[in-house]
Parts: C-alpha cells; sequence; structure tokens
C-alpha cells in the first residue's frame, strides 16, 4: 500500500473520531466540564507516559548523536511558514488580524494528528522523530508564536518551565541515556525474575497502557472542542482562507522546495525523519491555538474557524502533498 493511501486512511479514520467527539458535544452528551477534564487527562497525563516510555523505548546514545538536530527543525518549519504567512497575509484581510492570521500559519498541529500517521507509516522511528521534533515545536509556539501573536514572550517563557510534555520527554530521555537497561522493561518475555526487575517491568506496562490512550482521547477532546466552536460555513472570512491556503498548501510545499534544495546541497535528511518532517509541516491548524488566541488577546473567533477548517481541509491536501512527495 502507498504511504499517500496510508496517511489518507489514516487522517480518515482520525477524522471518524473526531467526529465521534463532535457529535456528543452537539448532542450534550460530552459537556465543558467533561471536555476540559478529558483535555487536561490527554495533556497532564497520558502525553507525558506516551513521551516517557517511547523515549525509554527508541533513545539511546548512538540514537541521539544521529538525531540531535531534530528539535531544532520546528524552528526551521515556522520560519518558513512565517515568511510564507508575511507574504500572503496582506491579500487576505486587514491589518486588525494580521497578527492572528500570523499565528494560525505557524501553528500546524505537532503531535496529536501526525503521531498516528508516522506509526503507522513507520513504526517506532517514526514516533520517535515527532517526539523530538515536539521538543522544539513546544518552544516555539510559546516563544516565537506568542511574540508573533501578542509582542510579548515573558509569560510564555514562564508557562515553558511547568510544560510537563517537556520534562516527561527529557526525563526519559536522561533515564535512558544514564540507564540503558531499562530499555528491557518494554519486553516482558526479557523482564528480570527478581523483585526489582518485575516492579520495573509492571510500571513500565502501566505507563504504555496510560500513554497508548493519548491518540484515542486526544481525538474525542480535539471533537469535543469543534464541537463547542461557534463556526460558520455559510460564509468563511477572506482572513480564514488566506490561513487555509497558506498553512495546507503554501507552507507545505516551501518547505518541501527548501528540503529539496538543501538534499541537492548535500544536506540530506534520513528518509524517514525527511517523510515525518513533511507530514509535520502538512498539518492543520493546532487546536490550542484557539486557546491561546483567547489568552493573549488575538482573534478568537477566526482561531476557531481555522482549526475546524483546516482539520476539514486536511483530508485532502495531507494525502495529496504525500503523494507529491512519493
Amino acid at each position: 500500500m502507498s504511504e499517500s493511501r496510508i496517511v489518507l486512511i489514516k487522517i480518515a479514520g482520525m477524522f471518524v473520531v473526531i467526529m465521534v467527539g463532535w457529535l456528543a458535544r452537539r448532542r450534550g452528551t460530552v459537556t465543558d466540564a467533561v471536555t476540559a477534564t478529558l483535555s487536561r487527562t490527554v495533556v497532564d497525563v497520558a502525553f507525558p507516559a506516551l513521551v516517557f516510555t517511547q523515549m525509554l523505548r527508541t533513545v539511546d546514545a548512538a540514537v541521539l548523536r544521529k538525531d540531535w538536530l531534530l528539535p531544532l527543525i520546528p524552528v526551521v518549519i515556522v520560519i518558513v511558514a512565517y515568511l510564507v504567512g508575511l507574504a500572503m497575509a496582506p491579500l487576505f484581510g486587514g491589518k486588525d488580524q494580521r497578527r492572528t492570521v500570523l499565528f494560525l500559519i505557524v501553528s500546524p498541529n505537532w503531535v496529536f494528528l501526525p503521531l498516528p500517521i508516522a506509526e503507522a507509516l513507520y513504526g517506532a522511528a517514526g514516533v520517535r522523530v515527532v517526539l523530538l521534533c515536539n521538543v522544539g515545536a513546544q518552544l516555539a509556539l510559546w516563544s516565537f508564536g506568542v511574540w508573533i501573536l501578542h509582542g510579548k514572550i515573558s509569560q510564555a517563557i514562564r508557562n515553558l518551565a511547568t510544560n510537563i510534555g517537556l520534562w516527561a520527554t527529557g526525563g526519559g530521555i536522561a533515564l535512558a541515556l544514564a540507564f540503558p537497561a531499562v530499555r528491557d522493561l518494554g519486553n516482558l518475555a526479557s523482564a528480570g525474575s527478581s523483585v526489582g526487575g518485575v516492579v520495573g517491568a509492571a510500571l513500565f506496562d502501566a505507563l504504555a497502557m496510560v500513554g497508548s490512550l493519548t491518540i484515542p482521547l486526544s481525538l474525542l477532546a480535539i471533537g469535543a472542542q469543534l464541537g463547542a466552536l461557534p463556526v460558520s460555513v455559510r460564509k468563511l472570512p477572506a482572513s480564514l482562507w488566506g490561513v487555509l491556503l497558506a498553512r495546507l498548501v503554501a507552507a507545505p510545499l516551501v518547505t518541501v522546495g527548501l528540503g529539496v534544495a538543501l538534499a541537492r546541497a548535500g544536506l540530506r535528511l534520513p528518509d524517514v525523519t525527511r517523510l515525518v518532517v513533511v507530514l509535520i509541516a502538512a498539518m492543520p491548524v493546532a487546536i490550542v491555538c484557539s486557546v491561546i488566541a483567547e489568552r493573549y488577546g488575538g482573534d478568537t473567533q477566526l482561531a476557531a474557524q481555522a482549526v475546524f477548517t483546516s482539520t476539514f481541509f486536511s483530508l485532502l491536501t495531507v494525502p495529496a502533498l504525500f503523494l507529491l512527495v512519493s
């Protein structure tokens, strides 16, 4: 099966789960309180467990020497998207929405949508690339992204210190490097027979089970959040069309073009890394953008519309881009 077809099937399947959450929210089965609890569970419990166990399973000194640049790649993706946005934003709306438009263009969904696709395509190697890229992505979002939206980064930098996902990533990498034997805890068949070995394997297995909830819960949470957004599809504003064209088409194509130019210059990424980076660059607007826009004085209505419509149109644009790259 071709990669583009796998991407299409995976995105379509995820969109179905998102729509389940959307319908549940629209029907009142899932309330605001449930949605908030679900989102917090994903961010503060399931995702840190996933990151921690995946870092233990996949990271060692050799891998880190080879992939140490991965956290820096999202910075390139953001800069490319920002330059594309600067060029396109004046064509789609007034100056009063300019900051929000640029912020939405530079903020793709870094983790919860690309993660299951990367896993289906490339297994543990794809998951590792997504999670390591997420380190740089979070730093870029809460610093450069907030600066674009509001012009201030002091509060954003303080928020980084309490980001549980970043702490889990760093802790997993540090533990994997300091104690390489912990990698065996994920293999129950080879777990030690001592009390410590059994307890360690049980704890690892428990964390892995909690981490496995990340993708389905996050998709349901995204759907429930989208279901609460006041989105009108009858008349989309020009600024939204600018976000959609830049986020889903122009920025990914420019990123691919830059990758081709760097490859011809001799700076070629490994195939899995390269394709996962393309996948991340092609993602729709991150669900958290509506929350950040509200917190830092952006256009919340535009952010909500961008999250919903870009997620829908990514059903077409992401598989098409993968077909082009393949």
